[in-house]
């Protein structure tokens, strides 16, 4: 797209000589290419307007701005309004399916999911990987061309409004909540307040449209009222329209699944584990279904969907394998990946490095109990606790029954100990590293058993 076609569907003026050709963008100057597009985001602590001359030198076509920078830019009164009309402009130039995604957990893998069971329609435009706010989904419509068949757009949440914000701006058609957790929670009180925040998706569908949720969600009844369209559910229930029939974990990284719907019945290998994953396949396959994809074939494609990194993530070192799920952690998702964990077949020791859960505001001690009651519950063997809030998990371990030798406390985050650890790793263990992406836990693995 040239940047005066930008400028125009943002709504702001280009004051370059040239009309050069976008190839990219970039809202952090670090990650600026040659022929980016530099966004400078005022953000709480950083003003993007202050990085315009080291976008520039890194070889930005210009930069898109609130106030006069002296270099070649896109000037608007607003970044966030001109990037929703950016998104808005071309949105009402397509007429297929649009699927909007939201959700405590699991968003970006059922996102990869969902757009495997459409690619039969043909081609999917979707978020790379989680650009889901509200100034990087908007560019995501900036890949829509004539090969297009349907978009599947992830919505995060940071507040209330923020979704209705984005679904405003991509007009969704099918409308998926994969689940009301904790991620986040410190963001609006309550999982009541994530229900009010998510279910801004559902509100935004129009009548004849279709809103996907999941049947054993503690508050399906709640979001089943929400939207005034038609309303299918996904799980393992006998009334679910897609329902889970049967998981097997095959091995570390690997799983098979079989699902039915409407009567019929169809198998697939996925290239993931975890019972979870289940259900997020099952909500990709309704969602196709429902776009007009045959359930047996929308099945078959799910073996072809490029899951995101830090999920999960398989690393052979030394006849130990390592779980690698740090991209972030909620309550939720870290009882799923130790109930993961369990399902796999380790040969030697299950082992555990859990870090801390951030932005669970006065949830925090509740939703550390939570996970040390599923510690308690799983067959782990040792694990390893970093970070103050991770106290909790020890003392609900500890009064559930877990043995004082089970498990190592640090009240601090150490690299070094987490390291420690993994040396401990005899060969044939498996062991799990989760916890929220601040702590960059993976690091401890770099050099490791290289």
């Amino acid at each position: 797209m040239l940047i005066s076609e930008f400028a125009r569907r943002c709504g702001g003026v280009w004051s370059g000589v040239d009309d050069p050709e976008i190839l990219g963008f970039a809202t952090d100057s670090r990650e600026v290419q040659p022929g980016f597009l530099f966004i400078a985001i005022i953000g709480d602590r950083v003003d993007g307007h202050d990085y315009v001359s080291v976008a520039m030198e890194r070889g930005a076509c210009g930069c898109l701005v609130m106030r006069d920078c002296g270099v070649p830019q896109i000037l608007v009164g607003d970044i966030e309004g001109a990037l929703a009309n950016f998104g808005r402009s071309l949105r009402s130039e397509f007429l297929g399916p649009v699927v909007g995604i939201t959700g405590s957990n699991g968003k970006t893998t059922t996102k990869e999911f969902i757009a495997a069971a459409l690619s039969p329609l043909g081609a999917v435009l979707k978020n790379v990987g989680n650009k889901n706010t509200q100034y990087t989904s908007p560019l995501l419509w900036a890949d829509l061309n004539s090969k297009t068949r349907s978009v599947v757009v992830e919505m995060g949440m940071r507040g209330l409004g923020q979704i209705a914000h984005l679904a405003e701006i991509s007009r969704p058609t099918i409308g998926v909540v994969t689940v009301i957790g904790t991620a986040h929670i410190e963001k609006v009180g309550s999982r009541e307040g994530i229900l009010r925040a998510k279910g801004e998706l559902l509100e935004s569908l129009p009548a004849d449209g279709v809103a996907v949720i999941w049947r054993e969600d503690d508050y399906y009844s709640e979001l089943k009222m929400i939207p005034s369209c038609r309303v299918v559910s996904f799980g393992a229930a006998m009334d679910a329209d897609c329902r889970v029939l049967g998981y097997r974990s095959d091995d570390w990284g690997r799983c098979t699944i079989r699902l039915s719907y409407r009567g019929e019945e169809a198998e697939v290998e996925l290239p993931t584990f975890g019972r979870h994953q289940a259900m997020n396949a099952a909500c990709a396959v309704l969602v196709a279904c429902e776009a007009g994809v045959g359930f047996v074939e929308a099945v078959r494609s799910l073996a072809l969907a490029d899951l995101p990194g830090m999920r999960l993530e398989i690393v052979e070192r030394g006849g130990v394998t390592v779980l690698v799920d740090t991209y972030n952690a909620s309550p939720d998702s870290t009882v799923a990946a130790l109930d993961a964990l369990a399902q796999g077949p380790a040969k030697g020791r299950r082992l555990a490095i859990l870090g801390e859960m951030k932005e669970l505001g006065d949830f925090t001690e509740r939703g550390h109990r939570l996970v040390g009651q599923a510690l308690a519950r799983s067959n782990v063997d040792r694990a390893l606790l970093t970070g103050g809030p991770t106290r909790f998990i020890y003392d609900e371990a500890r009064s559930a029954g877990m043995r004082e030798d089970q498990m190592q406390s640090c009240d601090e985050l150490d690299l070094g100990v987490v390291r420690q650890f993994l040396d401990g790793c005899e060969e044939g263990d498996t062991v799990l590293i989760k916890g929220s992406r601040a702590l960059a836990l993976e690091s401890a693995l770099e050099g490791w058993r290289a």
